[in-house]
Parts: structure tokens; sequence; C-alpha cells
């Protein structure tokens, strides 16, 4: 149906036009209206339309190599979609289903010529656009890319941090009890077998003092590598959660298409149980030879 220059100036995009911009772009372009579930394009369409919302909703989906559904974006009033492929007349990569009655103006590439003729500036605002999709389809890789908490905790970590890491792997092995346990013997007999002319006799207080100076400096940098152990196993409880949400968000979804597909199946038989009865009744209006 034909668009009226009222509904253009409900579009951000094109409120700055002017009544005689505004008449000849409404003449072009056309409002179309889309009920509940009803798909605007599907994948492998031609691209040659792109559509702003003016009232409804509608969802912009596509499929990662997994087969799983992404949702690319929502678009809210005045906001385009399918712009990209419109404007590179490729097919859409994408599929654009109504979830509810709407109303979006479809729009061409000759539209948008002869607006970018009177309206100059109206392209930076297209392009806006255009430039918050291409952020928004970074975040949804970046959040749906799969991370490893010990990769993450790895790049982040500092030289002190490592330092622990490293002092409370080899203080737990038992290089460090063999190697200590040596050290000890060959200090205390060197000390036994001097006797009188001992630099630390029994009860060996100065390797006390060395023993005690070597727990107090121990026992903190092993908690500090247990935090680090501590941060990465909350990573990784976080990354278990958005994955146990995005499998419940599908399994939902799964579960909405089943139930759709069962109501067409419900109808379905309804319609073949009413077709013998009204084949029925028919032949029963004829008189009998």
């Amino acid at each position: 149906m034909a668009c009226s220059p009222e509904v253009l100036r409900q579009v951000p995009l094109f409120a700055l036009l002017d009544d005689d911009e505004t008449a000849i772009l409404a003449a072009q372009v056309e409002l179309k209206k889309f009920v509940t579930r009803q798909r605007i394009w599907k994948i492998g369409d031609a691209g040659g339309q792109a559509y702003v919302m003016v009232s409804g909703r509608v969802r912009v989906t596509t499929l990662d190599e997994d087969h799983q559904e992404v949702v690319v974006d929502e678009p809210a009033t005045g906001e385009f979609f399918g712009f990209a492929s419109m404007l590179e007349q490729t097919p859409h990569q994408t599929d654009a289903i109504a979830l509810e009655e709407s109303a979006c103006l479809e729009i061409s590439r000759d539209d948008i010529a002869v607006l970018l003729q009177r309206k100059p500036h109206a392209g930076m605002d297209m392009l806006t656009v255009l430039g918050r999709q291409f952020h928004a389809s970074q975040q949804l890789v970046r959040v749906r890319a799969a991370r490893n908490p010990n990769q993450v905790i790895e790049e982040e970590a500092t030289v002190g941090e490592r330092i622990a890491d490293g002092v409370a792997s080899f203080g737990g092995s038992w290089t460090f009890i063999i190697a200590f346990a040596i050290v000890l013997t060959i200090y205390t007999a060197i000390n036994i077998r001097l006797r009188g002319s001992a630099w630390d006799p029994y009860p060996f207080i100065l390797l006390n003092l060395f023993l005690s100076m070597l727990a107090a400096i121990q026992a903190p940098v092993i908690m500090m590598s247990q935090n680090r152990q501590d941060k990465k196993d909350r990573l990784r409880g976080e990354l278990d959660y958005d994955v146990n949400r995005r499998a419940e968000s599908e399994i939902q979804g799964l579960a909405h298409k089943v139930n759709l597909v069962w109501d067409k199946i419900g109808d379905l038989e309804d319609l073949l149980r009413e077709q013998p009865q009204s084949g029925r009744g028919g032949s029963s209006t004829h008189p009998a030879r």
C-alpha cells in the first residue's frame, strides 16, 4: 500500500526532510504490513529491498556453523534492516520474521539514490545505522566465542602472579621436598661435625630462623596462586553458565517450533476430517435414480 508523508516523518532518518522531499519519497516507497509469524525474507532470497521499522516487532536471525539459530538484530522503530544486501544487490544472509503484526517501509536502491540527491547528509545517518549493526555483530561474535579460561587468565597475568604460580608449583612438588631434605641434612651434618667451631651449633637457631622466614614468605605466595586458581574457577563457571543459558534458549526455541508443527498437524487433521463430511452432505442432495 502507498505510504503517507506522516508515516515518513515518524522515522528519525526522514524527519529532517522538508515537505516536498517527504512527498517525493512517500510516492516512491511502499508501506508493507506483515502478520504474526510471517516471513519477510529467508536466507538466499534476493536482496533487492531494505525495510524500515514503523511499528510492530521483527527479528533478524542467521545460522552458525552448528546450524544453531542466532539472533542478529531486533530493529527498533525507525531502524533499517536488510540494508547491506539491498546496497550490494546480493542474496540475504539472514532470515527476517515478524514476531507480531508489523508495518515496515520497503525501500529500494533507487529510493535511496533519490534521497541522497536531495538530502546528502542522510547518508551519514544510514552509515551510522550500518556501523551500529556492525558493532552488534562483533559483540555477538565475542559473546558466542568459546573462550579458554586458562588462556584468558594467562594473558592477563602480571609478572608477580607468574612468579607466584612458579613458586607454588615448585613448592608443592617432590623435587622441592627431596632437595630441601638434602640441604637440611647436609647443613645439620656439617654443623654437627664441626662441633665447637660450627657457625650454627645444635639446636640450629640460625636454621630455624631461615625456615621461619621461608615459611612466612612462602605462605602468602602460595595464597596468591590459590586466589588465581579461584579466579580461573569463577571464570570457568561463568562460561559454563553462558553455555547452559544458550542451550536452554535453543531448547525453548525448538520446543516452540515443535508446538507450532503440532498445531499445523492438528489443523490438517481437522481439515481432513471435514472433507468426507462435506462430500457426504453434497451427495445427499441429488435424488436417487
